[in-house]
């Protein structure tokens, strides 16, 4: 199992076996022992008993499908996959579980891993959705279908920075049934869904929960977050399955868990159908995604960003840079523009921003209704296409400017001296260079650091420690400084 930390722990599920092929792992058997109380054994020696039937578990209105009806109409669309591929290995005894009656395999040998997960079949002509860490680098793909019927597949694209699989079967029988899909969008909190999976390898699994939350992002498990949240039980082992409304119908892939032990603690993530799908369609197509590029730096805008640059409400995404020739500035956006919507869209965090310009695609003209001095207008922007990419402190005291007033702050003149000794290689960027800080300092709270280029003071440029000052030591309350750091930009407020 594959496991990614990021404040909190997160576990991607899939489950990953370390013994070589060929290596059986041995269990000690056993018999599971039940406390029975008096009055139960009694009745374990009366004669047998008519009891009410059951009623069917429902949810939703009188006559809808019980979740047993669902989860038979869903269940032979979810399949489980296993795949094998090869690790390379150095001499010694490094990665082996058992060495001694191994021995040290040879320079540059390989070890082979098998992992295990879910997919969905998504069209009757063999297509499977799964998760990328499911089958990435594999060499060798087997999906099982619910009836223990076992195939070949074969990658037919990825997308790492989703996590997001598209896979087909090699030989797929005509008896193949494909899900139906619907439109995540339409969950609300409290919907109750279904996860269905291979948990831990012991065949497929139905668990019931409701959507905790929405719109999940800036985790730090992908690049591209948009996640639904839900407490359905899934666990290793559950990556690539199926997330399912009341309606049998396909919501979301399972993706992740928040999880201190690696195992199930209630909190899970799947990727939404309104993501994956289009996601899925271009691997099938084009056997790549091609997601639209801005050329923007942003950060979130909280309640001190929003005050000190009085902004009617606490939301949207603020442009902290613009790239020269990028397509933001060809439409004319500027840095400190305050965006509010794209394509009508609310976007309230960097992440559903970037998941909206990804998602319009290369080539494509979106709309951004933004704030500029206290007024909102719309700007058409066509985007471009993204790529797959993605010093000590200094005791100069040039020209510095006295502690005195700066609450603890020293900067000075962003010489040619100071450009080489921090590495600012952009001749574009001016402003004063922090020196110095005077611990527990406001400025020092508010996360600045030596080497850092202040730009702006409360939107206005600075250039020289003179100017700095002056604005610095006007402003009251707080202090919203434009600064700039290892090549980008970004707002800090500082509380004076």
């Amino acid at each position: 199992m594959r496991q990614l930390t990021w404040r909190r722990r997160f576990a991607i599920l899939s489950v990953i076996s370390l013994l070589p092929l060929g290596c059986a792992r041995s269990a000690t058997s056993g018999q599971v022992h039940q406390d029975v109380a008096p009055e139960t054994a009694k009745l374990a020696h009366s004669p047998a008993q008519v009891l009410p039937t059951a009623a069917l578990a429902t949810v939703g209105p009188q006559g809808a499908a019980s979740i047993a009806d669902i989860t038979e109409h869903v269940l032979p669309s979810v399949v489980n996959i296993s795949m094998t591929k090869a690790m390379k290995m150095r001499g010694g005894m490094q990665g082996m579980p058992f060495p001694f009656f191994f021995g040290q395999p040879p320079e540059g040998g390989e070890r082979r891993e098998q992992g295990m997960g879910s997919g969905v079949v998504i069209s009757n002509d063999g297509y499977i959705i799964t998760n990328n860490h499911v089958v990435e680098d594999a060499q060798e793909i087997k999906v099982t279908l619910y009836d223990k019927r076992e195939f070949d597949a074969e990658v037919v694209g990825t997308d790492p920075k989703s996590d997001v699989a598209l896979i087909r079967l090699k030989n797929s029988p005509p008896d193949l049934r494909a899900i139906e899909v619907d439109d995540s969008s339409r969950l609300r909190l409290g919907d109750v869904v279904l996860a269905i999976g291979n948990p831990f390898g012991v065949g497929q699994t139905v668990t019931m929960g409701i959507v905790s939350a929405k719109g999940r992002s800036d985790l730090g498990i992908e690049d591209y977050e948009d996640f639904i949240q839900t407490d359905a039980a899934i666990n290793p082992g559950n990556s690539g399955g199926a997330l399912v409304d009341m309606n049998g119908k396909l919501v979301g892939i399972n993706t992740a868990i928040l999880s201190r032990s690696g195992g199930y603690q209630g909190i899970g993530f799947a990727i939404p159908t309104n993501m994956a799908i289009p996601i899925m369609d271009s691997l099938r197509k084009y056997g790549k995604v091609s997601r639209g590029w801005l050329g923007v730096s942003i950060q979130d805008v909280d309640g001190e960003i929003s005050q000190a640059m009085k902004l009617p409400t606490a939301r949207g995404v603020l442009i902290a840079d613009v790239q020269p020739g990028s397509p933001a500035a060809k439409a004319g956006v500027l840095r400190g523009d305050v965006v509010e919507k794209v394509q009508g869209r609310q976007v309230s965090t960097t992440g559903e921003f970037r998941n909206a310009i990804a998602a319009a695609g290369a080539g494509h003209t979106v709309d951004l209704e933004l704030y500029r001095d206290g007024k909102l207008r719309t700007l058409p922007a066509a985007l471009g296409e993204a790529t797959n990419d993605g010093a000590s402190p200094s005791t100069s005291t040039a020209h510095p400017a006295a502690p005195q007033g700066l609450d603890g702050l020293t900067v000075s003149e962003l010489t040619p001296e100071a450009r080489r000794q921090f590495s600012i290689n952009d001749a574009g960027i001016k402003g004063v260079i922090v020196t110095d800080l005077a611990r527990n300092s406001p400025a020092a709270r508010a996360g600045l650091r030596p080497g850092d280029v202040l730009m702006e003071v409360n939107r206005r440029p600075v250039t020289t420690v003179r100017e700095f000052a002056d604005a610095y030591g006007k402003a009251r309350g707080t202090v919203l400084l434009l600064v700039h750091r290892h090549g980008s930009t970004a707002y800090i407020v500082v509380k004076r």
